[in-house]
């Protein structure tokens, strides 16, 4: 009978197998030691943030709230440490901007618990020749808004605005009226939405709209398509309505307007100069490569480029250069007269 020597053997396994669960339960534990480290800490450049709580939000809610936002790293961990910390009853509602992004959890907690500033009235200034995106960040820094949020519901396809703005037209870009604002603590997407647009139509309501058909325009929608060519080209009130006549005098000719600016769109950057590279880039904002009008306004314009777009100056205007530093425009209906401006400028 051998089974007395196989005694020590199993005795041997048995303490093998044990030091390796015990080795993987210890490594187990350092590592989640180690992401626990983590997800409550934080690093990076800490930048102030509005967040708004939501009223009835919970411990994970906030978290995601706060994640999105990049304030922490971990929603879970988050919601862990409130519970702990005492926040079982939740957070209390409304507007907080003593938040910052990188925030260690503790660090959020802290700030939370001091509560959120009393419902009071935010400016946020949107300059004229914001692109959606711009205007998007503008919302996100300074109301709270996330700009993915934001995005979403100015490219939605459910705003319109008659007859200026189509209803099913799939953006927006264009048609919030760059202005100072106030809003209350809180505003939503669709109220900011709706007050830019709002604040539009009442602005453009008493002007010539009907000559859109004169100037060889299809809709007030092309209006505001060129409108917001010119806001992006031109710095000069004086040289707004110039603009206009050359991109009318291109559009009637069939030739391709050219306008540097729709590129920049394209591109999704702007440059002080662009390369030959940039005016190959394929896209239907590329107006070196295509004919008419872009196929969607470029960026917000102002009172005056609408004006401008609407009443271009009279003149047979084909080219224009920058043609100081101030960034004065210098005009004419000659190809060599514009290449020599090109080469040498001077208004």
């Amino acid at each position: 009978m051998r089974t007395p020597e196989r005694a020590p053997r199993e005795r041997r396994r048995g303490g093998v197998i044990l030091l390796v669960v015990l080795l993987l339960i210890v490594g187990a534990v350092a590592v989640a030691g180690g992401w626990w480290a983590w997800a409550i800490g934080a690093s990076g450049p800490q930048q102030k943030i509005v967040v708004v709580i939501p009223k009835g939000a919970v411990g994970s809610e906030v978290g995601g709230i706060l994640k999105d936002a990049q304030v922490i790293r971990s929603a879970l961990a988050f919601k862990v440490m409130a519970r702990f910390r005492g926040f079982s009853h939740g957070f209390e509602a409304g507007t907080y901007t003593n938040l910052t992004t990188n925030m260690s959890v503790s660090e959020a907690l802290a700030a939370l618990k001091k509560g959120p500033l009393p419902t009071k009235s935010l400016s946020v200034l949107f300059p004229e020749g914001l692109t959606l995106a711009q205007t998007a960040e503008r919302v996100q820094d300074q109301l709270g808004i996330q700009r993915k949020d934001f995005l979403a519901a100015a490219k939605s396809g459910s705003y319109s605005l008659p007859p200026y703005l189509p209803k099913g037209t799939p953006t927006l870009e264009g048609f919030l009226f760059p202005k100072k604002y106030d809003f209350l603590a809180g505003v939503t997407a669709d109220e900011v939405i709706k007050k830019l647009l709002g604040q539009f139509k009442g602005e453009v309501a008493d002007l010539p709209w009907g000559r859109y058909r004169t100037l060889g325009l299809k809709s007030r929608y092309d209006v505001v398509i060129v409108a917001s060519m010119i806001e992006r080209e031109a710095r000069f009130d004086e040289d707004r309505s110039r603009i206009a006549a050359v991109i009318y005098n291109r559009l009637k000719r069939g030739m391709p307007l050219q306008i540097d600016a729709t590129v920049e769109y394209a591109l999704g950057q702007y440059k002080a100069k662009l390369t030959y590279d940039d005016l190959k880039v394929q896209s239907p904002y590329n107006t070196y490569l295509h004919t008419g009008l872009p196929p969607t306004p470029i960026a917000s314009p102002g009172l005056a480029s609408i004006v401008a777009a609407l009443d271009p100056a009279s003149n047979n205007w084909l080219y224009y250069v920058v043609c100081d530093a101030e960034g004065h425009h210098a005009f004419t209906s000659s190809y060599s007269e514009f290449l020599r401006l090109k080469a040498n400028p001077s208004c």
